[in-house]
């Protein structure tokens, strides 16, 4: 039976990394499937989905007005697919998680889609949200604070390297940009 699941998680935790693993795994099986991430992402190209350990594979891209359940739909119809991986899934939009919903349902063809809990200020992006409260599945990726506790926020840094408190939700970086930590050590740079 197919179903929605969410890996979730803080920057740096190998989200990339373990969708392009499963890819692996279902073409190794001699399966059909097809790759998502964000268009707005394109640090490592465009319709790439980049891991920091090297990895890599071509994407199609998303839009925030794209539908892709129209997309999945055409794409399937093409050739049966076995699986849909969605990298940056925290930027889907709230139509889009339906979108995946009814690809899972009435398809029949899974979805795993990668992405951040939160933002910098500790809010969810509206993919997420939707993720959180619609997927079948959720498993979260762990990844580390400096302090050797689990991180499960993301401190935004400016060009100093200060802390940033506000601004645009969605700015688009690496480890340049942005820290994983811990809620003790990010409360105490962002909420205190």
């Amino acid at each position: 039976m197919a179903q929605l699941y969410f890996y979730y998680s803080a920057m740096n935790a190998g989200k990339s990394t373990t969708l392009l693993q499963s890819a692996y795994n279902y073409r190794e099986r001699g399966m059909h499937v097809e790759l998502y991430t964000a268009a707005l992402d394109d640090r490592y190209g465009v319709g790439k989905i980049t891991s920091r350990i090297g990895l890599q594979s071509d994407a199609h891209l998303f839009h925030p007005d794209m539908n892709l359940y129209d997309s999945i739909n055409d794409l399937n119809t093409q050739r049966a697919l076995d699986c849909v991986l969605i990298d940056e899934a925290q930027f889907l939009s709230k139509e889009q998680v339906k979108q995946l919903t009814r690809v899972v349902d009435n398809l029949k063809v899974p979805v795993l889609a990668y992405g951040l809990r939160t933002d910098f200020l500790g809010e969810t992006f509206t993919g997420s949200h939707y993720l959180l409260a619609w997927a079948d599945k959720l498993d979260e990726l762990k990844t580390v604070c400096f302090c050797g506790r689990k991180a499960n926020f993301v401190v935004r840094r400016d060009g100093n390297g200060n802390p940033v408190k506000e601004g645009a939700q969605i700015q688009v970086g690496g480890n340049d940009s942005y820290e994983s930590m811990c809620r003790k050590h990010f409360s105490e740079l962002i909420w205190e």
